[in-house]
Formats: structure tokens, C-alpha cells, sequence
């Protein structure tokens, strides 16, 4: 089956293809670095598959400034995600913040809840240059959370680096990642995420890599009601509702937009419309695995994302911007007449495309079908 155009109804509704595109074809929006896989913490679906003990080939400090160099050569101030494993881990991870701020990287950083983030530590975070930092809570009550963090005490301990963080002036995040021992009490994390001040609730869909299992992927009807009640809470939360690894979303939304203003209605998705005063300025259209979005592994591999990992290089041999730019994994990610299956053929895969990650982690194949995905595009029906 051959992939089909859109439809004239779909063209009129969003942005031209070029116009879409052409921001992150030259540069991601957002780079994670894997500072480290070390972590004290043994998550039962952690991406990273992470480590207790550092690897003996992470890029070094001298390599982490080359590399900031070269990130900041693609012009346009991206975002770098300190990430790991635990970047708490490593103890140059404050001058590679500071060096990366002077750079004019828009720093934040994702630590793990263990005692490293003290009151100091996040003030010196902060003062070198951390503008948001993340952390996750992934139930309303401990045993649930503790279970899947495999941390006794690790949702107190997150709940209070969280008012630390706030309390010393630094933007505050709540990921969640969303599998089937959680999807049923998402409602009750609202209050939690209120009172630790969180400026944006990031609320992850599980792809399985690392140790992220398909088996404990939600279906796709659950996806969907998730979807929607998100769209709801967005209306009325008071902090950004982000859902992550989950593409799918703005298409809900769109859809949700037509029925509130009618069919012919020219909407284009343009997030969620807050933009809170953290200096993230984060764009008005969602970025994709290898579209806007750019992951360094703790050895240096460049990867489209951490869940997609497939290695298209290594920054202490290759140059990420040019490999970012150029190289066939990359372009083909943002390339939407690439895509198979109802991605290839749906009338939303200029705004969505799918979550290229699941797709490889379920099917081997990062083009395919996001099977984590419900909808069934009107040119999908008519060719079969």
C-alpha cells in the first residue's frame, strides 16, 4: 500500500509541510545528555538500564566542554537536559551546568531522588546556570511509587527535594511515567503536583527499551481516554500539561478543538499555550525523536532519542552537527513520507508521526505504526 497525501481538509488545517519542518531540520530544539548511567536507584522501566558504579568510558570533563562547544555551534540556543542514570553522580556536573550556560545552553537537569540533591546542591545548581529542574513521582502513595522505583522511602524523599527545589527558587517538574500500575489513579497525582508548585506536569507513555517492558504498556483505548482527560485537566490546571513519548496527543487535541469550534475551524496545535517564566521558552510545536529532539549517551553515541537507541554516531569522533543535520537515520525521522502503516497515511502525521521509539521497540522497525496508537486515518479505511 502506497502512502497517500493528505487530505485538502488536512492541508488547509495545519501548516505547510516545509513550514513545519524547517526549524528543526537545521537544529534540535531539545538535547538530552546522559551525563551518566550511574544511579543508586534500579527503576523497573528505566530506559537507561542504569548502573550503581560510573562507566569507565563516559566522555570526561574535557570532552563534556568539546562537546557543549559543538552543541552550541547549532546556533539557536537549545535546550540541554542533564540527565542519566543520576547526573548527581558525577562531581564536574556543576562546572559542566556553568559551562554550558555561558555557552548559551538553556540548562535543566532530571537528578535522581537520593540524599545528592541537598539545599546547597540545588543552590549551586541553580547558580550555575539550572533554570528547571525534574523530577519523578509516578503514584499518590508511597507503596506504589516505592514498588516501581524499587527505593523504600523514595517518594517522600522526591516530594521533598521538590519544595527544596522550589523553595530555592529553582522551576520545578513532576514526570510521571504512565504504565498500567498507574493509569487508573492518574486523577489523584493533581493535588500532588499543585503543591510542590510544579510549573509543568510531564506525563510519560511507557516505550518499551531499557528495562521498559511491552507488558506493561497501556492499550490503545487507554492511551486515548488518557489522552482526553489530559486535554480536560489542561483547560483548568494551573501548571503546563505536557504528555510525553505520546505524539498522539495533539492530535486529540485538535480534535477536541474542532468539536468546541467546528470542523472548518483552522486549527494547528500549538501546545498547550502557557509559557511560564523559567527562560525554557519551549515551542509551540512538540518535538519528535530525532526531530527537535537529539540524545548524547554517557559514552558519547548520538542518538535520535533515549528511547529510539540507535546509534548514527559518536561526538568524540563525529560531529553531532553534522550528524544531526545529514545523516539517514535523522532525515528519515523527518521525513513524514517515510512512515508506514496508518502513520504513513494519516491525515495528522505532519503534527504527530508517531512515537518512532515505540514503534522500533515493538515492531523493530522506527517507520512503522505507533501501536500504542487508536486512531484509524480515513485513507487507511479506503485502501483497505
Amino acid at each position: 500500500m502506497s502512502n497517500l497525501t493528505p487530505s485538502a481538509t488536512a492541508e488547509r488545517t495545519y501548516h505547510d509541510r516545509r513550514m513545519v519542518h524547517a526549524d528543526f531540520d537545521k537544529a534540535p530544539f531539545t538535547i538530552a545528555w546522559e551525563v551518566t548511567r550511574a544511579c543508586a536507584y534500579a527503576c523497573v522501566h528505566c530506559r537507561a538500564d542504569a548502573q550503581p558504579q560510573r562507566h569507565p568510558l563516559e566522555l570526561t570533563t574535557e570532552e563534556g566542554f568539546q562537546l557543549i562547544d559543538r552543541l552550541a555551534a547549532f546556533g539557536n540556543h537549545p535546550i540541554l537536559i542533564f540527565t542519566g542514570g543520576d547526573p548527581m553522580m558525577r562531581r564536574d556536573l556543576f562546572d559542566l551546568i556553568a559551562y554550558a550556560t555561558e555557552k548559551g545552553l538553556r540548562c535543566s537537569l532530571t537528578p535522581t531522588a537520593t540524599a545528592l540533591p541537598t539545599k546547597e546542591r540545588l543552590q549551586k545548581a541553580r547558580d550555575a546556570g539550572i533554570r528547571r529542574i525534574a523530577l519523578s513521582l509516578d503514584a499518590p502513595r508511597p507503596a506504589i511509587h516505592d514498588d516501581f522505583r524499587k527505593v523504600a522511602g523514595s517518594w517522600q524523599r522526591t516530594m521533598d527535594i521538590l519544595h527544596r527545589a522550589h523553595d530555592v527558587g529553582l522551576s520545578v517538574q513532576v514526570n510521571t511515567t504512565v504504565a498500567k500500575h498507574n493509569a487508573h489513579i492518574l486523577p489523584e497525582m493533581v493535588p500532588f503536583i499543585k503543591e510542590v508548585g510544579a510549573v509543568q506536569w510531564s506525563v510519560f507513555f511507557l516505550v518499551p527499551t531499557g528495562r521498559g517492558q511491552i507488558d506493561w504498556m497501556i492499550s490503545p483505548e487507554e492511551h486515548e481516554r488518557i489522552f482526553n482527560w489530559l486535554y480536560d485537566l489542561a483547560q483548568e490546571a494551573p501548571f503546563d500539561v505536557k504528555a510525553t513519548a505520546a505524539p498522539m496527543y495533539r492530535r486529540v487535541a485538535i480534535q477536541r478543538k474542532r468539536q468546541e469550534l467546528g470542523e472548518d475551524a483552522p486549527i494547528a496545535f500549538q501546545g498547550a499555550g502557557f509559557q511560564y517564566a523559567d527562560g525554557l521558552n519551549r515551542p509551540t510545536k512538540g518535538v519528535n525523536d530525532g526531530n527537535g529532539f537529539l540524545f548524547i549517551s554517557h559514552i558519547g553515541n548520538i542518538e535520535p532519542s533515549g528511547f529510539l537507541p540507535i546509534v548514527a554516531g559518536n561526538v568524540r569522533k563525529d560531529d553531532v552537527v553534522e550528524v544531526y543535520r545529514n545523516h539517514p537515520l535523522f532525515k528519515d525521522l523527518r521525513d513524514p513520507d517515510k512512515l508506514k502503516g496508518r502513520c504513513g497515511v494519516c491525515e495528522f502525521r505532519d503534527v504527530c508521526g508517531g512515537q518512532r521509539g515505540r514503534a522500533y521497540g515493538v515492531t523493530g522497525d522506527y517507520l512503522e505504526t505507533d501501536p500504542a496508537c487508536v486512531y484509524v486515518p480515513e485513507a487507511f479505511r479506503e485502501a483497505k
